[in-house]
């Protein structure tokens, strides 16, 4: 479902010459599968986000979703994704019906689909009591609803969260979280990037822990415990971003 090879991007800085974003990147992402981007802010893990929904052209590697090359198949990537973020870009005049209404006609789809859709996801996602409600007067956690009802308007097999509950309140994100897992049951292959090891431990099937733009490690949290000798997540991490040569005065650190 998604193929990501020796993925690179690099920068040009006046001042420090050419920075690299992302130094090689490398992972697989199946049907049915949550797998976990983890890292510190600045990692590498939005930049690699963006070359899959094709917001950013990679400098090298190839990146493939669901048959489709982010480079030579932008438009058909876009049909294959949903994308929800911490920012959720909610218009303050347009009802929550109106805006998943506005990108589900921006992905195409006819009217007839498009409403019998919309119906299913406001009736999943608890949303009928906020269908009229103008974005303005919405609450953050109203409007990461409908950031992911219009990510998945038009169903799409892939769905990517970056970074998405980040300044949620604990009831918010925990039914983020819960929303995220009935993806998975249904089938959808989500990547799931965060800071936050105790949304990993909850959630992913496998991770990848990513730090300067290059992958540590990877696997099941089972098999990189086995692999390392730790059992206890946090200190596997931190020691991995030790070893990578980056100082962690303590665990708040990076969560």
């Amino acid at each position: 479902m998604i193929h990501v090879r020796e993925l690179t991007k690099h920068y040009e800085d006046l001042r420090r010459g050419r920075f690299t974003a992302l130094g090689g990147v490398s992972f697989d992402a199946v049907p049915g599968e949550i797998f976990g981007l983890l890292g510190p802010n600045g990692a590498g893990k939005t930049t690699a986000l963006r070359i899959l929904s094709t917001v950013l052209t990679p400098s090298g590697g190839t990146a493939m979703i669901n048959g489709y090359d982010v480079v030579t198949q932008p438009a058909q990537v876009r049909h294959q994704i949903g994308f929800v973020s911490m920012n959720t870009g909610v218009y303050d005049r347009m009802t929550a019906w109106e805006m998943v209404e506005y990108f589900g006609r921006l992905y195409g789809l006819d009217d007839d689909t498009l409403h019998a859709r919309m119906e299913t996801l406001f009736e999943r996602l608890k949303m009928n009591e906020i269908r009229d409600l103008l974005g303005a007067k919405m609450s953050t956690g109203m409007k990461q609803k409908v950031s992911i009802a219009r990510a998945l308007v038009h169903d799409p097999p892939v769905v990517v969260f970056d970074e998405a509950t980040t300044g949620l309140d604990v009831l918010v994100a925990r039914a983020l979280i819960k929303t995220i897992a009935e993806l998975r049951e249904h089938g959808k292959c989500i990547i799931f990037s965060t800071h936050i090891m105790r949304e990993v431990e909850k959630l992913c099937d496998r991770i990848a822990i990513i730090h300067r733009g290059k992958i540590l490690a990877s696997g099941s949290l089972a098999e990189l415990s086995d692999l390392h000798g730790e059992r206890d997540f946090e200190e596997l991490f931190i020691r991995l971003i030790k070893d990578s040569g980056e100082t962690v005065d303590a665990p708040e650190a990076i969560v």
